[in-house]
């Protein structure tokens, strides 16, 4: 590689590098990052500290399903046992998923709580205070 300094009181402060190795450099640079953030989220999920999510689910969500009957499926979660969970009742939970109800935020939590989830998974813009 053919690179030039260029420098003040014999000391370098700059290279100059041709194009093509300074965008080979660009591309290790973001393979880096790739690896550092790959390493981070693998750490969080040896940890307990977060989960992978199935592409299942991620469609499910993205083809606008409802986010609470995504979630209660993936846990493996009938509505009898998350109203159990959440201490809300399994009719209210049905309404909510059927999109029949909207459900307040103190209910949102409390069903984010029992999914283990962030509220923000689960509302859309939809609740009420």
């Amino acid at each position: 590689m053919n690179i030039q300094f260029i420098g003040k009181e014999n000391s370098p402060e700059y290279a100059v590098v041709p194009i093509a190795a300074y965008r080979e450099l660009l591309e290790k640079a973001e393979m880096l990052e790739d690896i550092a953030a790959y390493d981070k989220a693998k750490a969080a999920v040896d940890a307990g500290e977060s989960e992978f999510i199935p592409d299942e689910v991620a469609g499910a969500l993205l083809d606008g399903e409802n986010p609470i009957k995504v979630w209660r499926k993936f846990r493996k979660m009938s509505q009898v046992d998350l109203a159990k969970a959440s201490d809300i009742s399994q009719a209210y939970i049905a309404q909510i998923e059927s999109g029949k109800r909207e459900g307040r935020v103190s209910v949102y939590r409390a069903i984010a709580e029992a999914l283990r989830i962030d509220l923000d998974d689960i509302v859309e813009g939809q609740t009420r205070e």
